[in-house]
């Protein structure tokens, strides 16, 4: 499209010109009479036009245009249905992303976000779905910085913050120079005009003369390679007041004492060439012998590789050359080198948030290209791998918790204190009273509750129960009950696995067995490990199982013989192997109802063929008793299908309760039966919840019982 047409009264032309698919004549229609009617604008025309100026100069989609033009117009989306408009999903997605970058501002703005910056940054670039929506933050904000003089000073002051904080950073890691170096000095010119003042009136010249000084110096360096036969890349910038100024403030030097005020860079293909074009530049000008780094021999820590050095250029001005391979500049540029990691001082946020950095640039390098071939539409692809791995919560004042994916409220109590962790009761997410096991999303705002007194639970510290995602909480929580002495970390974790080897009928079971499989010397020593987290109640439950099965069958009456496979009960009872016996009808016992991966033996009735039973079961005791002779080993087989089990439920009646258990039971891919609720007598508003559910396995049924004790009012969970 073409750029004249963007002048402040040729909007109409603009809008015309943008092709239907990117904008539907319909939609553009609306724009223009809302426009001309004199709806709410969110910047003047010529900032507008600016902005539209400035993306064609990035080579721009029309889809992003389109969106550029369509958010200046104050709730167009609302506009855009009461007329009954459609707006197609790519721009939907591009103006939500527009609205969760305005979210972005007014977090700055209302609540100090410069103590944050960096998580403020990536919360926005986790809240924005389609990193397209980048360029054209930045180039309105560069628009509105350009335009900033017209506001009053306190304004201009926190706008140029927020360009300091968030706009410029994101410039310099997505490698639109064009862009960065000017945000940073229209920042710097209002947030410390002083010290802005003095460095320009240090330079010797204009950033426009020092401009035509570079392309110069590129003439007479690459008319020098031409010459020799070398095949490089040259390019060049003057160095901005910002940049000077930082690099001042950083190494204690008056601007006299800094030579890469100008700055070459050459780009060959191996490494002699490298070092052959030292030697080219050196013999073309004098160098200054201790301004030469060797970064190829001695790589910084960080990977950083290339040769650095200073020489006096034309007309005796100081001149900075950079020399690396193709290779060593993606390293620079793209990996774990990259500038912005230890000029801003950014933390690694995942590989995830540096696919979605390295995947813009590379966008941009793309749409460059691609619009040098004539290419009208270069920023149409969208990666849908780029999943964040990453959680960007905020504090009631607005500030960024950075969480690893999954993490819970109580999570995010323990990343702003430990303290914090350890005394918190509840909280709210925007707003709403949240159970502790509430896994958080971008953008949500949390208030932790606290009690008094530091009171962590040791259930905390169960994977299965839900309560901590992040190992650092754990770490937390566990350093909480190091600190215990032993005898009370063994009370605990009796108290501990005895509440949920009850509930899977295990209580009475010998501990003994199982030492030797976590490596532990004595009962005290696994009570102790249960009450710290070291080891589950789930895994001690596991190899109870394990263990018991060899010993929980008597020896067969019937004659050996090779085993062989049992016939499968019904639908729903399982695949159950009896040793040595063939075409017997086999079924699960109702009494007891074992489930796969729980120790099982089988009983041979009169009339129903061989009958499943936990080796515990009352009933089947009793009739082992009776008739040993009877007995029949049996073990699980491969495959297993879901059985039903009985739970009892005892809690405070409450509202919402039997909401909460059955949304429980969907999460985990349980299957009702039945449930039947009874009021106790033992004291007022306290029910017991009768539930028939389908378990997948043991397993599930120990993650099942942990959850449901983990509800707000539920005071036990355990099989009937």
């Amino acid at each position: 499209m073409s750029i004249a047409a963007l002048a402040p009264a040729g909007f109409a032309d603009a809008l015309v010109q943008l092709p239907a698919d990117a904008l539907p004549a319909p939609l553009a229609q609306l724009w223009l009479a809302r426009a001309q009617a004199g709806a709410p604008m969110r910047d003047r025309p010529e900032v507008l036009a600016d902005t539209l100026a400035i993306l064609a100069t990035l080579n721009a989609d029309p889809e992003v245009l389109a969106a550029a033009l369509l958010d200046a117009l104050v709730d167009v989306e609302v506009l855009a249905a009461e007329a009954a408009i459609a707006l197609p999903e790519r721009l939907r997605t591009l103006l939500e992303g527009q609205r969760a970058a305005s979210r972005v501002w007014a977090l700055h703005r209302d609540h100090g976000g410069g103590r944050n910056p960096e998580g403020m940054r990536r919360l926005l670039l986790a809240l924005v779905r389609d990193l397209r929506v980048i360029p054209i933050v930045l180039a309105r904000q560069l628009s509105r910085m350009r335009a900033a003089w017209r506001l009053p000073a306190a304004e201009q002051q926190a706008l140029a913050a927020m360009t300091r904080d968030i706009h410029a950073p994101l410039a310099n890691r997505l490698g639109i120079w064009q862009l960065k170096w000017e945000l940073e000095d229209l920042a710097f010119r209002i947030l410390q005009p002083a010290d802005y003042q003095r460095i320009a009136r240090s330079l010797d010249d204009s950033r426009a003369g020092r401009e035509r000084y570079i392309d110069a110096v590129l003439r007479q360096l690459r008319q020098a390679l031409a010459a020799q036969g070398v095949q490089a890349d040259v390019a060049g910038r003057p160095k901005h007041i910002y940049s000077i100024w930082k690099k001042m403030q950083r190494k204690g030097l008056p601007i006299e004492e800094l030579y890469d005020l100008r700055a070459v860079r050459v780009l060959v293909e191996d490494i002699p060439a490298c070092y052959a074009v030292l030697g080219l530049v050196h013999a073309l000008w004098v160098p200054i012998p201790s301004e030469f780094d060797d970064y190829i021999a001695r790589p910084k820590p960080n990977g950083y590789r290339s040769l650095h050095t200073a020489v006096i250029g034309p007309e005796g001005k100081t001149l900075e050359v950079q020399i690396r391979t193709r290779e060593m500049h993606a390293q620079s540029e793209l990996g774990v080198a990259a500038h912005w990691r230890y000029k801003e001082g950014g933390s690694a946020g995942g590989a995830a948030m540096d696919k979605r950095i390295a995947w813009m640039r590379k966008l941009l390098e793309q749409a460059a290209e691609a619009a040098g071939e004539g290419d009208p539409s270069p920023l149409q692809g969208i990666d849908s791998e780029l999943v964040e791995d990453r959680v960007y919560a905020l504090t009631p004042k607005g500030e960024v918790v950075d969480l690893p994916q999954g993490a819970t409220v109580l999570d995010f109590a323990y990343a702003i204190h430990s303290m914090v962790g350890h005394r918190c009761r509840g909280a709210k997410v925007d707003g709403r009273i949240v159970p502790l096991t509430h896994v958080l999303r971008t953008g949500e705002r949390v208030e932790i509750l606290t009690g008094k007194t530091p009171e962590p639970r040791r259930d905390w510290l169960q994977p299965s129960a839900g309560f901590l995602a992040s190992s650092r909480s754990r770490e937390k929580v566990r350093a909480w009950f190091n600190k215990l002495d032993r005898a009370h970390n063994i009370e605990e974790g009796r108290a501990l696995l005895e509440r949920d080897l009850r509930r899977m009928g295990l209580l009475h079971a010998d501990l003994a067995p199982v030492l030797a499989r976590f490596n532990l010397h004595s009962e005290d020593d696994l009570l102790v490990a249960v009450a710290l987290g070291d080891i589950t109640s789930a895994q001690v439950a596991r190899a109870l199982q394990e263990a018991d099965k060899p010993a929980s069958s008597p020896e067969p009456a019937l004659p050996a013989a090779p085993p062989r496979a049992a016939t499968p009960a019904a639908p729903g009872a399982g695949v159950v192997t009896v040793q040595g016996v063939d075409n017997l009808l086999v079924q699960v016992a109702r009494c007891c109802q074992p489930l796969p991966g729980e120790a099982i033996t089988g009983y041979l009735t009169r009339t129903r063929g061989v009958s499943v039973h936990r080796p515990d079961c009352a009933a089947f005791l009793r009739l082992a008793g009776k008739e040993p002779a009877r007995v029949l080993p049996v073990e699980w087989g491969r495959a297993q299908a879901a059985q039903e089990v009985a739970l009892r439920i005892e809690a405070v009646d409450r509202k919402w309760l039997l909401k909460d258990i059955t949304t429980l039971l969907a999460q985990l891919g349980v299957n009702v039966l039945g449930l039947h609720t009874d009021p106790l007598r033992a004291g007022a508003a306290r029910v017991r919840i009768r539930l028939q559910a389908r378990i997948a396995d043991f397993e599930q049924l120990g993650l099942l019982l942990a959850r449901l004790e983990s509800l707000p009012g539920v005071e036990s969970a355990r099989r009937a």
